[in-house]
């Protein structure tokens, strides 16, 4: 008996070491198709005024998607080495309440336009959920997550037929909920709807929050492997987001805060700002030591994060808001987080190709590439 034992031990630990050596095959592979379609986004740019903003309020209108970026637009992006954009889609006027798997054709007729023509470009294209709060906020709901579910199985369904060396899906932009654990949750139900209806398809995701690195890194990786980690970098946001006028209320009091930070600097920016709490977090800037090497090491965080897992990651965000920092501090900035980012093996995104972060200005009709910026991402104008 207890030799009869021995031999059902073995045989039961040998078909646990065939299945494990199975599941690791399995999960090497999707691993390896991650990181050499990661290395594909190396160099890219968001566009974030096609199909993200809502002229009218409620969907996409011809007008918009005709004039806020055009074939000539997506061949100068291609013209100035980028080899990726990040298309940043409202879900909005796709998503029918308690239908969620129903995508009305004629809003996403200009979502499958827009795919087109920039795989026509030679670009390759990061399909974004770009929600707005209220959006966002009902994720609280498992009512609600269940038809986001719905959503994106059928979304993925509609696109699972283009190549998935150029094609990628990101689950959400900036989920913003409070409890990264829901988030977890939440994200990996969304994966697995995806990769059931585009099995070949790498998928873009994210930590909680609004995907700082720092909400990247507490993620554990989830059990798909064919997977990009994706985090946002804007720090210090006292700096790249001085005088904009959403989210922290004192930043439209900011002006001419520097970087690298400094003492004298930042009094000087501070002086402007009403609230004495406020005011002392400005001071308080200046004596961080936020340069470029501080840069280097928080995004080495990431990168480490990345390399202890074996897991890809990108960067698909970074800027600074330009009307009121310096432009030399500006793209100060843009070269030390650019640097730092390839350094590390990092594929970037900047944030934006045209608006408050943007590269190139539209002035009567005509593009307008800003050259500097281009030289702070190592790029150059043709």
């Amino acid at each position: 008996m207890r030799t009869g034992l021995r031999i059902a031990a073995g045989l039961a630990w040998l078909l646990a070491g065939v299945h494990a050596a199975g599941a690791q095959a399995v999960a090497v592979q999707p691993s390896a198709v991650a990181a050499a379609r990661a290395a594909r986004l190396g160099h890219g740019v968001n566009l974030t005024d096609w199909l993200r903003l809502l002229p009218n309020g409620r969907s996409f209108t011809k007008e918009q998607f005709d004039t806020a970026v055009t074939a000539d637009d997506l061949a100068l992006i291609r013209a100035m080495g980028f080899d990726h954009v990040r298309l940043c889609v409202n879900p909005q006027p796709l998503f029918r309440p308690l239908q969620a798997d129903r995508i009305p054709s004629e809003p996403l007729a200009y979502v499958d336009a827009a795919v087109r023509m920039i795989l026509d470009a030679g670009l390759a294209v990061d399909l974004d959920i770009q929600a707005d709060d209220a959006f966002k906020r009902r994720l609280a709901d498992d009512a609600f997550v269940e038809q986001f579910v719905d959503f994106w199985r059928a979304l993925a369904s509609h696109y699972a037929a283009l190549d998935p060396n150029r094609v990628f899906f990101e689950v959400l932009n900036e989920p913003e909920l409070r409890d990264p654990y829901r988030w977890y949750g939440i994200e990996a139900k969304v994966v697995s709807a995806i990769r059931a209806s585009a099995p070949q398809h790498t998928i873009i995701v994210t930590g909680a929050h609004f995907s700082d690195e720092d909400d990247l890194i507490f993620l554990d990786p989830l059990r798909d492997a064919n997977v990009i980690y994706a985090f946002h970098f804007y720090q210090p946001f006292l700096f790249t987001h001085q005088g904009a006028t959403w989210s922290e209320n004192f930043w439209h009091f900011l002006k001419g805060v520097p970087y690298p930070s400094n003492a004298e600097g930042a009094q000087q920016a501070a002086a402007l700002v009403p609230d004495p709490v406020h005011r002392l977090a400005v001071v308080r800037y200046g004596v961080s030591h936020w340069d470029a090497a501080r840069v280097d090491l928080e995004i080495g965080q990431v990168a480490a994060w990345g390399a202890r897992w074996g897991v890809p990651v990108l960067c698909n965000e970074f800027g600074v808001y330009r009307p009121d920092a310096s432009a030399r501090d500006r793209l100060a900035w843009l070269t030390d987080v650019r640097t730092a980012l390839e350094a590390h093996g990092i594929g970037w995104t900047t944030w934006e190709y045209s608006g408050g972060f943007g590269i190139v200005t539209k002035e009567a009709g005509q593009i307008v590439p800003d050259e500097p910026s281009l030289r702070a991402l190592g790029l150059t104008r043709p």
